[in-house]
């Protein structure tokens, strides 16, 4: 790249997305677009090279994911980043990047865990061999369960949206920890008109929900936000998931993640560690092991990478930051305070507010 040049908007989604629909190859680029994340573009005398969408903590910048450029460009505009940070006098880190930018001379990778992968086009084939798959889909066809797509429109109703907040609302009441940001922020209807939504219904009772975000570059999707209610029968979500896949099969689709589990795979022995010591508040293991048993094709390392000769633990505790949207005292405090009234929250019965139809009618 030559005649280099950089700024930093709070925040262009207009150019983000382009840079997204032109470039955008890893689960995280979607991301970029998502709330509470400042933009920062590398350009030349011919547009847009590269996006970093980065979260700012205090005395660091942490990306979330890989910079937003063609594959040969990553490197470099990741070490432009770098120095941008540091003109802050601002530490720099790219939480979950691929292989590449981990294996750069002018960086190095901690790994973080694994993302499984799909083909959709072979889905149908491995379901018929997955006994224990199908017998969830029949479980929860004959609670009643069934499934359908929104468009955009239809998820911006009133209605719509009622339900959906009242699922995100009762989902996040079941998880021990605080409300968490920056990579896993649950936002369905961050730029919804390049998502796609699923929806799971009983009686005309929202009980789940799919939204896919794209991954142009791959002709992919990552299954970004899976949500289910406490008491939705047992197989929804993978209702859900099979009825996404067999859609983007029938499509041609060749490329699809769930996204990271963390701490999955042969993390570092400290992040064993802190896998185990983290049980009570967040189950990694059941993480991984309900995207294992839908036997993805594979699974590929995902890595938290920082500038040679600064600190991996230190990046780290940058990247807990902004998952904890400020200092770490303060989310543990919220989920002290959440976990002492939780058990009212969780469980309350099931609203009974009814789901609209694709073209807004009551079922």
């Amino acid at each position: 790249m030559s005649s280099l040049s950089a700024s930093a908007p709070r925040r262009d989604d207009a150019r983000a997305l382009a840079l997204i629909t032109r470039d955008g190859r890893t689960a995280t680029a979607f991301r970029a677009l998502g709330p509470g994340l400042e933009h920062w573009f590398l350009t030349d005398g011919q547009g847009d090279r590269g996006l970093v969408a980065y979260q700012r903590v205090r005395g660091a910048l942490v990306a979330a994911g890989e910079p937003v450029a063609a594959p040969h460009d990553v490197a470099a505009v990741a070490e432009a980043f770098v120095h941008f940070a540091t003109a802050q006098q601002c530490r720099a880190s790219f939480f979950a990047t691929g292989h590449e930018l981990a294996a750069s001379p002018a960086f190095r990778g901690v790994m973080l865990g694994e993302q499984p992968v799909w083909d959709p086009r072979h889905w149908a084939a491995d379901r018929a061999r997955h006994r224990s798959l199908r017998e969830q889909l029949r479980r929860a066809r004959a609670k009643g369960v069934s499934v359908q797509a929104l468009d955009a429109h239809t998820m911006g109703e009133p209605a719509s949206r009622a339900a959906v907040a009242q699922l995100i609302a009762r989902w996040l009441a079941a998880r021990p920890m605080a409300r968490m940001r920056f990579l896993v922020e649950v936002d369905p209807y961050a730029a919804v008109s390049q998502r796609r939504t699923f929806v799971a219904t009983r009686n005309g009772v929202l009980v789940a929900l799919l939204s896919l975000a794209p991954v142009p570059a791959r002709h992919g999707w990552l299954f970004e936000h899976l949500l289910r209610d406490p008491e939705a029968p047992n197989g929804s979500a993978e209702l859900l998931v099979d009825h996404a896949m067999e859609t983007l099969a029938a499509e041609g689709v060749p490329w699809v993640t769930l996204g990271l589990a963390p701490l999955a795979g042969p993390v570092q022995g400290w992040l064993r560690t802190v896998r185990r010591w983290s049980r009570p508040l967040f189950n990694f293991d059941g993480l991984a092991a309900f995207k294992r048993k839908l036997r993805p094709q594979r699974w590929e390392p995902i890595y938290l990478t920082v500038p040679i000769g600064q600190s991996g633990a230190g990046a780290m505790l940058d990247g807990l930051r902004a998952f904890a949207g400020g200092p770490l005292w303060r989310f543990g405090a919220r989920t002290l305070r959440r976990n002492r009234g939780r058990g009212e929250t969780v469980g309350a019965p099931m609203a009974h507010g009814r789901w609209p139809m694709a073209d807004g009618r009551e079922p």
